[in-house]
């Protein structure tokens, strides 16, 4: 399954030639641009519309104390659905669209869910700091090496 991704990612431009093709020659070089275009656009309101409703359910997760896994990997594929239908071609807009479906994504949820991991930022364990590396960035100054008083000759002081 592996190696069939890289090689549909490399096929994948020349399969949206061809897509553009069939679809042009069936329906119309303005029709197929008016439907790039539309897609854009239902990109655009797809991710809004399900966007905020999404971040509605992390929220009512963390409030529950449950950590959102599966919301923030639908949020993903939310964006990435949307980033799909926002380039040009078909194929891209198939997938796209197909990742909007709720149900689509709790397969992909199901897939992929024992490899994902939360990390909360307050439960990292605390290195303390290396101290001899501080130590070699400090510089000591005797009281004669430094004044308070300002520099006359120094560019920084207004000019009369």
């Amino acid at each position: 399954m592996r190696s069939l991704v890289p090689l549909f990612v490399l096929a994948l431009p020349f399969l949206e030639i061809a897509g553009f093709i069939v679809v042009g020659s069936e329906i119309g070089v303005l029709a197929t641009l008016g439907l790039i275009i539309l897609s854009i656009f239902v990109g655009v309101f797809l991710l809004r519309f399900q966007g905020l409703g999404l971040i509605q359910k992390i929220r009512e997760e963390t409030a529950a104390g449950r950590t959102p896994k599966r919301e923030l990997v639908h949020g993903v594929m939310l964006v990435f659905a949307a980033f799909l239908l926002i380039i040009p071609g078909f194929i891209t807009d198939i997938i796209g669209l197909l990742l909007f479906i709720p149900a689509v994504r709790d397969f992909g949820w199901r897939c992929i869910s024992d490899r994902v991991v939360v990390v909360n930022s307050g439960e990292r364990p605390r290195r303390r700091p290396d101290t001899s590396r501080i130590k070699d960035r400090v510089i000591e100054l005797d009281p004669e090496d430094y004044s308070s008083k300002p520099d006359p000759d120094s560019p920084w002081n207004p000019k009369p």
